[in-house]
């Protein structure tokens, strides 16, 4: 019979090994780049600095959202997200799903993630 110490211990291992599966794993922006086919309709998740941005904020009736570029240093992909867009120079995580050949706004921008979370790097 399993002590409770025994019993708390295997309960933690399979609480971690359950939380690592569901998390995405990062990936380089010039990896997904390079093999679009792989990471489409996939979680995934990037982090660098966003370089240019475009969106709109409707307090009103609570509505937002826009399109940004993030750049890791190995590449750049737009991210579409439904929350407020990050201001130019932040430095941020983002984790969603990679599209291929979306349009947004009469635009298309070919390759996007589709943001599901974000976080800012802390300074």
């Amino acid at each position: 019979m399993l002590s409770k110490k025994n019993l708390l211990l295997v309960a933690l291992v399979l609480s971690v090994c359950f939380l690592s599966i569901a998390c995405p794993k990062r990936m380089s922006i010039g990896d997904i780049e390079a093999n679009p086919g792989k990471f489409t309709n996939k979680d995934v998740a990037v982090a660098g600095v966003v370089k240019t941005s475009y969106g709109a904020s409707i307090p009103i009736v609570n509505q937002s959202g826009g399109i940004y570029k993030i750049d890791d240093g190995t590449g750049s992909i737009w991210v579409i997200t439904k929350r407020s867009v990050p201001s130019k120079d932040a430095q941020l995580g983002v984790k969603g799903k990679i599209q291929n050949g979306v349009n947004y706004n009469g635009k298309n921008y070919g390759l996007v993630l589709i943001e599901d979370d974000r976080k800012f790097k802390k300074n």
